[in-house]
């Protein structure tokens, strides 16, 4: 499964989730942030439809909410 975490560098939003990642020691999600990279940027608004972080994508499709990334990556622990 390729999990690609878009954040911002300010973003609490994207903090909450990075720590809920840090929290459970993954090493399974690829950080995306948007305010270092155009290119990230780019594919958050091509492929999710909009600019709004944090975005994870789950093997490509976007899952949008802080508060549902956190209950996704806690349902789904890394293999």
């Amino acid at each position: 499964m390729k999990l690609e975490l878009y954040v911002g560098t300010t973003c609490p939003y994207c903090h909450l989730v990075r720590k809920e990642i840090d929290r459970q020691g993954r090493t399974d999600v690829e950080i995306c942030n948007i305010d270092e990279s155009e290119a990230h940027l780019q594919r958050l608004v091509n492929d999710g439809g909009k600019e709004q972080i944090p975005c994870l994508f789950i093997d490509g499709r976007p899952l949008y909410e802080s508060q549902d990334i956190v209950k996704w990556l806690r349902k789904n622990p890394q293999a």
